[in-house]
C-alpha cells in the first residue's frame, strides 16, 4: 500500500520531468553583454540546447545590483522556462539595498552552481613591489599610504579589495573606478599602487609584461598563471575570494524541471570545448546539488554582509 501511495505522489513529478521542456528555456542575466558571466553563459547555452532538445535563450537584463533580472525571474511562472543566472551580487544585495522587490532567500529554487572565477592583484611592470609580501610590508610600514584600484562600487571587485584590506589588517585606501581600463591606466601610470579585477581582462597585460601579477584571490592557483601565488600563500590567511555564478528558478518550480536542468548543465560543463573556453577565461566550471547551493548562498550572504558593514558602505 505504501509503495502505491508513493507512486501516486511521485508520478506527476516523473511525468513532468519526462515531458520537460516543450518550448525554449530562457536564462536571464543581470549583466550586459561581453563580460565573463555573459560569455560563460553563452558558452554553455548551446550545449544545454543540444541535450534539452529546446533552444536555451540568454537574455541580458543589466541593472544596479541585478535587481531587474532577479525580480523578473522571481515573478515568472514557476514552470522551468525562466531561469536566473544567480551571482554573488545576489548574495550581497540585501546588505547593499534598503529594500528589494523580492526575497533572495525565499523567492528562488536553487539548481546548481555553474562557474567560479578568481581575481588577480596586479601592479605596474616597474613597480618596487615584486611580490604581495612587499605590498603588505610597505602598507604596514606607512599606514594609509597604499591605494588599491577596483571597479564596480559595491560590486565583487570592490568588496574583494575591502576584504583584502581588512583580512590583511592593513590601513589602505580602496578606490573604486567605473571601468577596468581606468584601473589598468592608474596602475600603469603609478597613481594606483595595485589593482584587482577578474583574470580574463588582465591576463593579456600580464602575459605581455605591462602588468606584474602579484597574487590570485582564490584558494588555489590559476593554471594559466601557475607561477603566481594565491593571496593565502602570500601570507594573508583565510583570504579565499572567487566570484561565482549559478542557476536558479522561481520558487515552487517543480523538482522535475530543476533536476533536468541540473543534469544537462553537468553534461555541458563536461564538454571539452566548454572546458577549453572556460580555461581561457580563467573560469572553473563546477556543479553542485540544489541543497549545496542553498547552503553556499546563505554563507556567502553572511560573509559579504560583514564586509559591507565593516567597510561602512551606505545602503542604496
Amino acid at each position: 500500500m505504501k509503495s502505491i501511495f508513493l507512486a501516486v505522489i511521485l508520478s506527476p513529478a516523473i511525468a513532468f520531468s519526462q515531458g520537460y521542456p516543450t518550448k525554449p528555456v530562457r536564462i536571464v542575466l543581470p549583466f550586459g553583454p561581453g563580460g565573463v558571466a555573459d560569455i560563460t553563459t553563452r558558452t554553455i547555452a548551446p550545449r544545454m540546447s543540444e541535450v534539452l532538445g529546446q533552444q536555451v535563450i540568454v537574455e541580458n537584463m543589466p541593472s544596479a545590483g541585478g535587481i531587474r533580472a532577479s525580480e523578473t525571474v522571481a515573478r515568472a511562472e514557476p514552470d522551468g522556462y525562466t531561469l536566473l543566472l544567480l551571482t554573488n551580487g545576489n548574495a550581497v544585495s540585501q546588505a547593499l539595498f534598503k529594500s528589494l522587490p523580492y526575497d533572495p532567500m525565499q523567492d528562488f529554487a536553487m539548481i546548481s552552481t555553474v562557474s567560479y572565477f578568481s581575481m588577480v592583484f596586479v601592479t605596474r611592470a616597474d613597480s618596487p613591489y615584486k611580490s604581495m609580501k612587499d605590498v603588505l610590508a610597505a602598507a604596514k610600514a606607512k599606514p594609509g599610504s597604499l591605494n588599491i584600484g577596483t571597479i564596480s562600487p559595491g560590486g565583487t571587485q570592490h568588496l574583494a579589495g575591502e576584504l583584502f584590506r581588512s583580512t590583511a589588517g592593513i590601513d589602505a585606501v580602496v578606490i573604486p573606478h567605473k571601468t577596468t581600463g581606468e584601473v589598468v591606466i592608474g596602475v600603469r601610470n603609478g597613481s594606483l599602487d595595485i589593482g584587482v579585477d577578474f583574470i580574463a581582462p588582465l591576463i593579456s597585460g600580464i602575459q605581455s609584461g605591462t602588468l606584474r601579477a602579484l597574487a590570485v584571490s582564490g584558494g588555489k592557483r590559476f593554471p594559466g598563471l601557475a607561477d603566481v601565488p594565491t593571496v593565502i600563500e602570500a601570507g594573508v590567511a583565510g583570504y579565499d575570494v572567487a566570484s561565482w555564478n549559478a542557476l536558479a528558478a522561481p520558487a515552487k518550480t517543480p523538482r522535475g524541471a530543476i533536476d533536468r536542468v541540473r543534469a544537462e548543465l553537468i553534461k555541458a560543463l563536461a564538454n571539452p570545448d566548454v572546458q577549453k573556453r572556460f580555461a581561457e577565461l580563467g573560469v572553473e566550471g563546477r556543479s553542485s546539488t540544489p541543497e549545496q547551493l542553498r547552503d553556499f548562498f546563505v554563507s556567502e550572504s553572511a560573509r559579504w554582509t560583514k564586509v559591507v558593514e565593516t567597510a561602512k558602505i551606505p545602503k542604496q
